[in-house]
């Protein structure tokens, strides 16, 4: 009974010991398989291991491209790329154990004290910042970021353990403002691009936007291989794909009176707080832009004044220009022939169907020349001058300007203004600017027909782009839009203005300049009160406008500038004139040197 029971024992120990060696083997087996796989077909459960292991040691990183940058007509740059620094804030030591320093902040208050110094907070907001339990690490919002390198660097010499900055590429415009709602800004934009997070720049407004694409450039790529940490292996570092910069672009604007423009508009808006104003100096041969700004503005780099006023007053917004438009309808009467300046009518008033049409000055002047009706600006007269061209005649020329449609000027909400042309009252009243809305360029634009022969010319800012790889440039060409009046009309509408500008009681006369030709023209437009839906009966509620030719018989530039509201009560004459006279001064001065 022993001997059977021992039997079996010994049996059962015979199977346990063949299945766990067959156990074993197929163990093994699978063991060996994948070892297999793993060692020498580098697979697994279908993963490529070695893709893996090739991807963690090998990898890739963007070569960002070089923005384009933005020059004057000179080559001096307006608008540049530049790097901006955010700060942030170390609060743990998990990081700096096994440091010889440490590298999160240590001293609350005095750390607070110091950048204190340097970012818009106080030391008692940065304190309960830093005070923060359970983060690892703060940043400062707002006041934190966009750091130029000279705020930086300056704190960066307060020596404070933990306090760090992250880089982000910028835009920098070096002369503060400077017809900056032309050339417009740029913005980060955060994108994703092989797992991993790259800011670029945007152009938001303005040329900025405009151009985008072609500032923008192609970004490049480096191939680099790692090491178990994950630092770069030195000498791995490969460029495989060489970054494309953006295009150059050249302005056809003059630093030097941009420059000038801007602090004379500045002293202005200081001086007499106007709601709104608007300026530009063009070349009417060209159409080039040499100079143009507006008030409010801002400063494209920092943005400060851009929540105050965002948009192009030159192309954003119409308004009715008032008797600057006497200028086209001079020229308009002229080429039909029906302007006579020593043709004389009764100024004062005059009735259309039951509507009164009067003066300025409400009683006029007596018996009186048209050239005379001229340099007192009479709405009168240009009534009858309307009159005598036809109102459907008249229509054609407005439309011939460029009136009620887009200057295409390629900036984002440009409008056209409009021209109803519904009542004869209206008709008439577009002669002396009331009852049409324009914008400066549509202005500007049409006043280059008078200054150029009858041939009006297309606005122009950009004048080339350029490859900084080839040094190619690519022109941007000048564009006739048409004649709309002949040459010898253009020229008598220049002599005229002269002759009207230089009468003392005229206007105009307070823009004659000595030493200098100028034919000008005068504006006062009603602005209709929004609460209302009727024009303002009281106050400085005008737009107040000047256009200037000079040298009047061989223009070499255009200088029409807007007063809107100014809340200082003083003749729209007196604001105008501190910007017109010097400016316009100076730049037959620099054009006489280029001779």
């Amino acid at each position: 009974m022993r001997n059977t029971k021992n039997n079996n024992i010994a049996r059962n120990r015979h199977q346990a010991s063949r299945i766990l060696v067959g156990l074993a083997g197929v163990l093994f087996l699978i063991f060996s398989v994948q070892f297999f796989q793993i060692m020498v077909l580098g697979n697994i459960h279908g993963v490529d291991l070695r893709a893996e292991i090739n991807d963690k040691i090998h990898q890739k990183r963007m070569l960002a491209a070089k923005r384009g940058t933005i020059y004057d007509a000179s080559g001096s740059p307006i608008a540049v790329d530049a790097t901006n620094y955010s700060l942030y804030a170390v609060l743990t030591d998990e990081w700096s154990k096994n440091a010889d320093t440490p590298d999160y902040v240590t001293d609350i208050n005095k750390t607070a004290e110091a950048l204190a110094k340097h970012i818009s907070l106080s030391k008692e907001d940065i304190v309960k910042l830093l005070s923060q339990k359970d983060v690892s690490q703060v940043e400062f919002g707002s006041a934190g970021k966009n750091l130029s390198v000279q705020v930086k660097e300056a704190i960066e010499a307060e020596k404070l353990p933990g306090i760090k900055f992250s880089e982000s590429p910028a835009r920098y415009y070096p002369n503060g403002i400077f017809a900056s709602h032309l050339i417009g800004y740029t913005d980060t934009v955060e994108e994703t691009v092989d797992n991993k997070t790259v800011t670029t720049l945007v152009g938001k407004t303005g040329l900025e936007g405009l151009y985008n694409e072609q500032l923008t450039g192609k970004a490049g790529e480096v191939e680099y291989s790692v090491d178990g940490n994950g630092y770069v292996i030195t000498g791995t570092e490969k460029v495989t794909k060489q970054p494309q910069d953006g295009m150059d672009i050249t302005l056809t604007i003059d630093k030097r009176l941009q420059t000038y423009l801007e602090s004379l508009v500045s002293e202005a808006d200081k001086k007499y707080q106007p709601v709104q104003m608007t300026a530009m100096l063009v070349d009417p041969k060209t159409g080039n832009i040499v100079a143009a700004t507006q008030r409010p503005t801002y400063n494209s780099t920092t943005k400060e004044g851009i929540d105050v006023q965002w948009n192009n007053l030159l192309t954003d917004q119409a308004y009715e220009p008032g008797s600057t438009m006497k200028v086209l309808a001079l020229a308009a009467a002229i080429n039909e022939g029906v302007f006579d300046p020593n043709e004389k009518y009764q100024s004062g008033s005059v009735k259309i169907y039951t509507d009164l049409v009067r003066d300025y000055n409400k009683v006029g002047w007596g018996n009186i020349t048209y050239l005379e009706g001229l340099a007192h600006s009479s709405n009168v007269a240009f009534v009858h001058i309307i009159q005598k061209i036809g109102v459907e005649k008249w229509k054609q020329y407005l439309e011939a300007f460029g009136f009620g449609k887009s200057t295409n000027s390629g900036f984002a909400n440009e409008v056209s203004g409009s021209n109803p042309f519904n009542s004869y009252l209206q008709q008439l009243s577009t002669g002396f600017g009331q009852g049409i809305t324009v914008t400066p360029f549509q202005m500007m634009q049409a006043f280059t027909a008078i200054a150029n022969g009858g041939q009006m010319q297309k606005l122009r800012l950009v004048d080339h782009l350029t490859n900084p790889d080839t040094g190619k440039e690519t022109p941007n060409p000048t564009t006739a839009l048409g004649k709309v009046i002949t040459p010898e009309t253009a020229k008598k509408t220049l002599q005229f203005l002269f002759q009207a500008t230089r009468m003392k009681n005229g206007t105009a006369y307070d823009f004659n300049i000595d030493g200098e030709e100028v034919a000008a023209k005068t504006g006062t437009a009603e602005i209709i009160n929004p609460e209302t839906g009727k024009y303002y009966s009281n106050g400085n509620n005008y737009i107040f406008s000047v256009v200037g030719f000079a040298p009047y018989d061989d223009p070499k530039y255009i200088l029409y500038i807007t007063v809107k509201q100014p809340r200082v009560a003083v003749t729209g004459n007196q604001i105008i004139k501190e910007i017109f006279n010097p400016l316009m001064k100076r730049s037959l001065e620099y054009s006489r040197l280029s001779e």
